[in-house]
């Protein structure tokens, strides 16, 4: 039993190195050839963990050579449009120009029940609203709507806004983010006068955050 919980943290490692390695997308937006390499390293993660007979390399060498194809698959991709559209597909037009393409979704077995689902995940309830959608290589749907029905901003009325940066995490579960201070060029001490004011320590927050207006926020840890 104990060796089958070792092999089983030793594996669970290994592919949570390799998933890691293989980028950051979440699972909806996975190419074809990136879903069918990960569920092949789950697989082979799987045999040498329940199977003690097994030798554990049995597993790890394999899941490592599908990593060192990904990478290779992936470059390919980078540097050659053509191979590209061969392994990923191109993305396909559901909706041209306000009216559905009956051929496409055809040819994308694509029912209108899952056009509709797709469009109310976009917060758009009406088809008549859709200029555009696109299917994407990842299975998601891009939704354009017309002019008439996007949200106004404030471009529209020849406003510009304030520039407002991204938001700063500068403690978190009373830990102290000292590379973001370091980023906007402060110290301890300055922190420890913002959160004073606060009524606390900065290692007894919960979460202190900035953000490009110098606005803090702060919340103190239950005790």
């Amino acid at each position: 039993m104990l060796i089958i919980f070792f092999r089983a943290i030793v594996l669970y490692i290994i592919v949570l190195i390799v998933m890691r390695l293989m980028g950051k997308r979440e699972i909806s937006q996975l190419q074809p050839f990136e879903l069918a390499i990960s569920i092949m390293i789950a697989d082979l993660a799987s045999i040498p963990m329940s199977d003690v007979g097994i030798p554990i390399f049995n597993g790890i060498v394999p899941i490592f050579g599908l990593l060192v194809m990904h990478l290779l698959i992936s470059i390919i991709n980078m540097k050659s449009i053509k191979a590209r559209e061969i392994i990923c597909g191109k993305p396909s037009i559901l909706i041209y120009r306000g009216k559905i393409d009956e051929k496409v979704m055809k040819k994308e077995r694509f029912t209108i029940n899952e056009l509709q689902e797709r469009l109310r995940k976009n917060n758009v309830v009406n088809l008549g609203d859709v200029e555009y959608a696109i299917l994407e290589t990842s299975g998601e749907v891009t939704i354009i709507q017309k002019p008439e029905k996007r949200n106004t901003i404030p471009e529209d009325f020849d406003i510009m806004p304030e520039y407002e940066g991204i938001p700063y995490d500068l403690v978190i579960d009373g830990k102290v983010m000292n590379k973001n201070l370091q980023k906007l060029g402060k110290n301890y001490s300055w922190l420890k006068k913002q959160v004073n004011k606060f009524g606390m320590e900065p290692e007894e927050a919960l979460v202190v955050t900035i953000d490009g207006k110098g606005q803090f926020f702060c919340q103190k840890k239950e005790k």
